[in-house]
């Protein structure tokens, strides 16, 4: 488990994510994400949605290990997630890069 999914542990908890593709991608195409992961174990379809949307409106879109979000989370079966702007998210970003 890397650090990064810590972290993701604690926004689940905090009410700063969306979790799953759908819902990852509505909070990308509004603007309110300003992070957004996406499982290696995910569809390619799923992949091209989540990158073309981060490419567009500018958001920052890292892989994570296969499983690493479902078990930050503690819920199974999510392949994507976007993390709001803030504190959390600025931490996440400097630990994935």
């Amino acid at each position: 488990m890397t650090p990064v999914c810590g972290l993701l542990g604690l926004a689940c908890r905090a009410g700063q994510t969306a979790l799953g593709a759908d819902l990852a991608l509505k909070e990308i195409r509004s603007g309110r994400a300003g992070l957004a992961l996406l499982d290696e174990g995910a569809s390619e379809g799923t992949k091209k949605k989540i990158s073309d949307a981060c490419a567009y409106r500018g958001v920052a879109l890292h892989m994570l290990p296969e499983g690493e979000i479902s078990l930050a989370c503690g819920r199974d079966g999510r392949m994507a997630a976007a993390v709001k702007p803030g504190k959390l998210c600025q931490r996440m970003l400097e630990l994935l890069s």
